[in-house]
């Protein structure tokens, strides 16, 4: 065969693999407004029929896949003559396809129908407080976890939970984990209590309630448009914990309201609007493509916190966010500038990580690592968890939980579907995003000029260029490196907080 039939063969294997990614985006697309309906929209009754609709479809997704003739194609595509953008997708999708053979159908099945079950039912355990009732759904959650783990990690030749962090952020291990947090914990506590003490003499005034649902959505509404949310491909709607899903051309965000505050579901949805930028900024001309998507989990939660912690919290945004709050609710001292500048920088140890503040934010994520970690390496089991949970929150924040599983334990989604290994995208996205922003600072001008300024398009329009727009082209250490001129510091994390806090 000639050089250049070969590379007409391997061009043809290489188009058989992206009519086969493109095939299971719309697959997964599908999946997602599934997982979508299921959080927002839909009855309880129709529980079990969606449980085993989406196994059904995620099965087929995997049997895809797995199919023998995609191994063939893999390794003849390797020899096709690729540009830089073919050869990153080319590089993904052999990433899904040794992920997905890993694990047998079944596995795979099995997974899905106990994650679904232990969703459902920790929307009302939760509410009751009935930690028994969701751990025993938790402990087959854990169990089928573990099974998962343990193959991943004979293939990878890693610990079971380095195997589980691969999924959510390429290239991060433990080691890598303990190192950070470790550094973090031994400044964390202190800059806590410096902040606190200063904080005591300033005094807040909380805003007082009652305050309309629909009158909250249509600030929230107006606070993306500010964000630049594209309207025409997304949409926001209420669950019982907010997410954002769907895909780039139609992303669903959601929040949850409350009648006494409608401080948390601003800052819920700015956060979430963070995310859906992301995914309408990925590279279109790559959409149904492996290379096409976010990069990683701390990826997107570092867009997700440069919304919400570098600008929706920042001085100059809670400046022009001031009168459309005024606009939407009765006048009160609460809504003075000054005081919600106060009250948005607010720290304050408590018990809801999704809640929380900034600077004690880390010490909720750290905590959930090192539970998750000894549990899916069995150090640990289900039974373990509400003691340690106490333990951990009264060492790092000074509160008990025991007896609160509803406040405590239970308060998170993301172990209901086995998603171990996705928490420390957290505050991995939350240094990322102060290295963004200092990067931003650098070749841009200060924020708070930018804000002031409405410039804010040219802050997003840095973003896509440097972060959207690049997909999975570059490795998550690469992109970084070439968006902010240096490699992971997170120096900048401790530099943004007591530069904001002291």
């Amino acid at each position: 065969m000639s050089a250049n039939a070969a590379n007409q063969s391997s061009l043809m294997a290489y188009q058989e693999l992206q009519n086969l990614f493109q095939r299971l985006a719309h697959y997964r697309h599908l999946l997602a407004l599934g997982h979508w309906d299921q959080a927002a929209m839909m009855p309880d009754g129709g529980m079990q029929a969606r449980a085993d609709a989406i196994a059904e479809l995620s099965s087929l997704c995997h049997a895809q896949l797995c199919q023998p003739q995609v191994k063939d194609w893999l390794a003849a595509a390797e020899q096709a003559e690729l540009d830089a953008w073919q050869r990153a997708n080319l590089n993904e999708m052999r990433r899904q396809w040794q992920q997905a053979n890993l694990l047998p159908a079944e596995l795979v099945k099995a997974k899905s129908l106990a994650g679904a079950r232990c969703e459902h039912g920790w929307r009302q355990q939760r509410k009751q407080n009935d930690w028994q009732g969701f751990a025993a759904n938790l402990k087959e959650v854990v169990a089928l976890s573990r099974q998962e783990a343990a193959i991943r990690a004979e293939h990878l030749g890693c610990r079971r939970y380095d195997a589980l962090l691969e999924l959510y952020e390429p290239g991060i291990d433990c080691a890598t984990l303990d190192s950070l947090f470790g550094q973090m914990k031994s400044w964390l506590p202190g800059l806590i209590q410096q902040v606190l003490a200063k904080q005591a003499q300033e005094p807040v005034i909380p805003p007082q309630g009652p305050f309309a649902i629909a009158q909250q959505r249509e600030l929230g509404l107006a606070a993306m448009a500010k964000l630049g949310f594209d309207f025409n491909h997304g949409r926001l709607d209420v669950s019982a914990h907010p997410f954002c899903g769907g895909v780039p051309s139609d992303v669903r965000i959601t929040t949850r309201y409350s009648e006494d505050d409608f401080t948390q579901s601003l800052m819920g949805v700015i956060h979430e609007t963070g995310h859906a930028r992301y995914e309408q900024g990925l590279p279109k001309a790559w959409a149904y493509q492996p290379v096409g998507e976010a990069r990683s989990m701390g990826v997107h939660e570092s867009q997700s916190l440069f919304f919400e912690m570098q600008l929706g919290r920042h001085p100059a945004m809670l400046e022009q966010l001031q009168p459309l709050m005024v606009q939407a609710f009765p006048q009160q001292p609460a809504l003075a500038l000054d005081n919600l500048i106060r009250f948005y920088t607010r720290v304050q140890p408590g018990f809801i990580r999704v809640d929380a503040d900034e600077v004690t934010y880390p010490c909720h994520i750290i905590l959930r690592y090192e539970l998750e970690k000894a549990l899916i390496e069995g150090e640990i089991e289900v039974e373990d968890i509400p003691a340690l949970w106490d333990e951990k929150m009264q060492a790092y924040l000074g509160i008990r939980t025991l007896g609160n599983d509803r406040q405590g334990c239970m308060q998170d989604i993301h172990w209901t579907d086995g998603s171990f290994g996705y928490f420390p995208s957290y505050t991995l996205g939350a240094i990322y995003a102060a290295q963004q922003a200092a990067a931003v600072e650098r070749q841009l001008g200060s924020l708070d000029e930018l804000i002031r300024q409405q410039r804010l398009g040219e802050v997003f329009a840095w973003l896509e260029q440097h972060i959207w727009s690049q997909g999975c082209l570059y490795s998550t250490p690469e992109l970084l490196q070439r968006a902010t001129g240096e490699s992971l510091n997170a120096s900048y994390l401790e530099q943004h907080l007591r530069r904001r806090y002291l």
